[in-house]
């Protein structure tokens, strides 16, 4: 690690507050397809954020340069700017929104990713691919894994000093079937699954090839499928599925800088209103969704978010009643609300801005099989393929790789192609039943900002049943 305190004492400029965030990535991508090695690439970044408060406006500036000089000439850029901008400002801002935090995060880790080789990888995935050759309607079978080692330095002028470790792995598994004109593609969890804060134990061979194998044949059974009917009906997703409802129609409209406007350019904004806070029904009473990055192992989880803000667990919808938006310390400031510790940046050359972290749908009290026995007619949809949201996150339109027909109580046939659509508010407020087991996914590439970052989000949900939905075929 870089001494960052000795960098920070002997920076000279005219802030009234200054912040150091130096940065180092390592990422590895190793894929296997149809039994071939495909990739191996190895990318490595590392750069320093320098951030400063001048009349009560932040600026930034990044480098690549880490000599004293380099980031010399960062803060007296970083300056610049916030000069500049602070004639413009919506918001006087003051160093509150930057606490003195102290502390170190590092993944939870059972076996280091140094500890596993290239080559071990590649033959578990050689083995993933082989197990997928089901059947000759086969024709395309695929492994990957994304491998991130990051690590994060923050100190600042007033007292901060903060590193957190991060170790992630990425993994999924494709096979796609094709026969008489017919195509159709199933993943590991429509590619959520498995990404989570680990070391090399998510490399089970055993269990792998069990996915694989089950894929595979999941996907010669999507080819002679009916397909889903157009119709209102009851509508079962399984965990892999409520992760991207969860992340689409709860994370990102409750994103303060989208309440406030910021984000409308670009990502859009949202149906949500600053007075709907403490009053909207925002579904029925069974939800309850929490903002946690204290969770061992979850995607986006970290001791503080890039301002200092130490990260604790706080309900964001409580028995359906919406209480908290997804803010740092800045937009709390600016909309006077409560919020969370989620003001974070992708990478080094990266400002903070406003990002769910951990959004997590609380469990219920039903069972699977009960929820299952309990539809007269409804259909059960697993792994996302297609997604649609409007830039309000009202309306929404979703596709799932694989379904099944729910009659009387019982399961009685695969479907293909099916969808959903609804609006936010109406589809929560249908929700009827939650399960007990939840099961934990994240993915890397949550999108939003001008200049674009991507960060890593994570979601835990359960099984849930929603009723009067309307589903529909390809």
């Amino acid at each position: 690690m870089r001494d960052l305190q000795r960098t920070l004492q002997n920076l000279r400029g005219e802030a009234d507050w200054v912040g150091l965030r130096h940065v180092v990535e390592k990422t590895t991508y190793r894929t296997v397809r149809d039994e071939k090695l495909d990739r191996n690439h190895i990318s490595y970044d590392e750069g320093v954020m320098v951030e400063v408060l001048v009349n009560g406006h932040f600026g930034f500036a990044g480098t690549s340069d880490l000599s004293e000089s380099g980031i010399k000439r960062a803060l007296t850029k970083a300056v610049t700017i916030a000069k500049a901008a602070s004639t413009q400002k919506v918001h006087s801002f003051s160093a509150a929104q930057r606490p003195p935090a102290q502390g170190q995060y590092r993944s939870p880790v059972i076996r280091p990713l140094d500890s596993i080789s290239a080559k071990e990888i590649t033959d578990i995935f050689v083995d993933a691919t082989k197990a997928m050759k089901v059947s000759d309607k086969i024709f395309s079978r695929s492994a990957t894994a994304m491998i991130v080692e990051t690590s994060f330095q923050s100190v600042s002028s007033s007292g901060a000093e903060v590193e957190q470790q991060f170790s992630i792995v990425s993994t999924d598994f494709s096979a796609t079937a094709h026969d008489h004109g017919e195509t159709q593609t199933r993943s590991d969890n429509g590619g959520l699954a498995r990404c989570l804060q680990i070391g090399a134990e998510v490399f089970d061979r055993g269990a792998i090839v069990e996915r694989s194998h089950k894929i595979a044949e999941e996907a010669v059974e999507l080819l002679s499928a009916e397909n889903c009917p157009d119709t209102t009906m009851d509508l079962l997703l399984a965990p892999d599925q409520m992760t991207l409802q969860v992340h689409e129609s709860i994370g990102h409209p409750l994103e303060y800088d989208r309440i406030l406007g910021d984000e409308r350019n670009y990502a859009g904004w949202s149906f949500v209103k600053p007075e709907d806070f403490g009053k909207l029904q925002y579904g029925s009473k069974l939800m309850n969704v929490t903002f946690d990055p204290t969770i061992a192992g979850e995607l986006a989880s970290y001791a503080f978010d890039d301002s200092g803000y130490k990260a604790t667990k706080e309900y964001l919808i409580k028995d359906g009643v919406l209480l908290r938006g997804l803010g740092g310390l800045e937009s709390q400031a600016r909309l006077n609300l409560p919020g969370v510790a989620n003001f974070r940046s992708s990478s080094w050359n990266r400002a903070p801005i406003d990002r769910m972290a951990n959004i997590n749908l609380e469990g219920g009290s039903a069972t699977l099989q009960d929820m299952i026995a309990s539809v007269e007619r409804g259909v059960f949809m697993m792994a996302n393929k297609s997604w649609s949201i409007d830039d309000y996150r009202n309306k929404f339109q979703f596709g799932c790789e694989y379904a099944k027909l729910i009659e009387n109580g019982k399961i009685t046939k695969t479907l293909k192609n099916p969808n959903y659509r609804g609006t936010t508010v109406k589809f929560w407020n249908g929700l009827k039943a939650i399960s007990q087991n939840r099961e934990t996914y994240g993915s890397p590439y949550c999108g939003k900002g001008e200049p674009n970052q991507v960060i890593r989000v994570g979601h835990t949900t359960p099984y849930c049943l929603f009723s009067n939905v309307e589903v529909f075929g390809a």
